[in-house]
């Protein structure tokens, strides 16, 4: 037998956000944030509700200003208006301690304040501010993710162990305060937030550096060293494919290695592009990994020399359009779906095999010649697609499938 490839996952409390669990065994929780003004209540909700709905299942905002908290309230009723239960984050920086004060109605309407070490005040005024911000989510029964960054580390801090390592007789570098500090700044902001009244169980811990390497071995040290939930994400992880990539090889490894318990892809869009690429690329590495099922899995050939017809590049695209299409509906009315596997192949090496081992696949000839394509449904031919409906016929045959392998349990299914 196959032994497991995964680690099991690192014990942790579980921390209620909303109708959220995170941690405590709980599945892996994909997360995103809006990059709207948020003191423009409508654009937020609306795109609130488009992350929502490409499978994001917390929203975090950035608040930011005055105007900015007292749009909170309005974002999270249109968001419900809309039929959405997500919870959504506070993103403070500087002045969150000013912010929740002067609009208690913001810290009633969010479900979780995000708080950096580095990012609450300097000097004197750290402590007293971040006491506030602990405050706060105490007062409003709100869990708090302490989010560390490389890139706003508390200065105060690494000052001080920068002029302590200067003293040893072998001096550490420069990574290797930074990433002491970085988890001392985490560590130590968590212990300073119980000891202000912060359940243990309210608290998740981050860690973020735009490093790959880096990421990995802070995040793999802060597990060894508590059981507060961790928050995955590759911080300015960059545009496009350098993204998409750099985020996938980091926390593959972590999660591969059970760490993580909620994640975000900060990736930046391409002009004008979609914000929820983000959703999409986390659930892909948590499909990717067997970790969890989010849309039905197409299976399709990259293509060679043999297949000079593109015809099958059509169908593959094609087809996945109309499985994220349905998915909206199909998962609420059709359980399961999610794990259904669909092949889309583009020639006779592969292409019968695939096909056989998916749910239900198409076998396409790989020649430019009028396309004849057999169907197989669990491992059996079951018909001949041939001419100009293959994609629509296949859709259809897709949809029956679906609608006899996935019932809900008041459903009979049909003989």
């Amino acid at each position: 037998m196959l032994q497991p490839v995964l680690a099991p996952r690192r014990k942790t409390v579980a921390v209620k956000i909303g109708s959220v669990t995170v941690g405590g065994g709980a599945p892996v929780v994909v997360q995103s944030m809006t990059n709207t003004d948020t003191a423009d209540p409508v654009r937020t909700a609306i795109q609130v509700a488009e992350l929502a709905r490409a499978g994001s299942e917390i929203v975090r905002l950035t608040v930011n200003t005055e105007e900015a908290a007292a749009a909170v309230t309005e974002i999270r009723e249109r968001v419900e208006a809309m039929g959405l239960d997500v919870p959504l984050i506070g993103d403070f920086h500087f002045n969150g301690h000013k912010l929740l004060s002067k609009y208690p109605a913001c810290a009633e309407a969010l479900s979780k304040f995000r708080i950096n070490p580095g990012n609450v005040g300097r000097g004197k005024k750290r402590d007293e501010q971040f006491a506030q911000m602990i405050e706060f989510a105490c007062r409003y029964d709100k869990p708090v993710r302490i989010g560390v960054n490389w890139g706003s580390l508390d200065q105060d801090l690494l000052a001080r162990k920068l002029d302590a390592n200067a003293k040893r007789p072998e001096p550490k570098s420069l990574e290797e305060i930074t990433h002491d500090a970085l988890l001392e700044s985490a560590l130590s902001s968590a212990h300073r937030a119980e000891v202000l009244g912060l359940a243990h169980d309210r608290i998740i811990l981050s860690c973020k550096i735009s490093a790959v390497q880096d990421l990995i071995r802070a995040y793999r040290d802060l597990a060894e060293r508590c059981d507060y939930p961790l928050h995955l994400g590759l911080t300015e992880a960059g545009m496009g494919t350098k993204g998409i990539v750099a985020s996938t090889a980091a926390l593959s490894v972590l999660l591969a290695e059970g760490i993580g318990d909620t994640i975000r892809i900060s990736l930046t869009p391409e002009p004008g592009g979609e914000r929820t690429q983000e959703v999409r690329v986390a659930q892909e590495i948590l499909q990717s990994l067997g970790m969890r099922s989010f849309t039905p899995r197409v299976i399709a050939c990259p293509g060679c020399g043999r297949t000079s017809s593109d015809y099958f590049q059509h169908l593959a695209a094609e087809i996945q359009e109309f499985l994220v299409a349905q998915m909206p509906v199909w998962r609420k009315t059709h359980p399961g779906v999610e794990e259904m596997s669909v092949a889309v192949m583009g020639c006779v090496v592969n292409g019968p095999g695939e096909s056989r081992n998916a749910n239900i696949g198409i076998s396409l000839p790989g020649s430019g010649e009028t396309p004849v394509a057999p169907v197989y449904v669990n491992g059996e031919k079951t018909v001949t697609l041939k001419g100009d409906g293959i994609a629509e016929e296949f859709k259809a045959l897709v949809t029956d499938y679906v609608q006899r392998h996935y019932r809900q349990e008041d459903q009979p299914a049909s003989a």
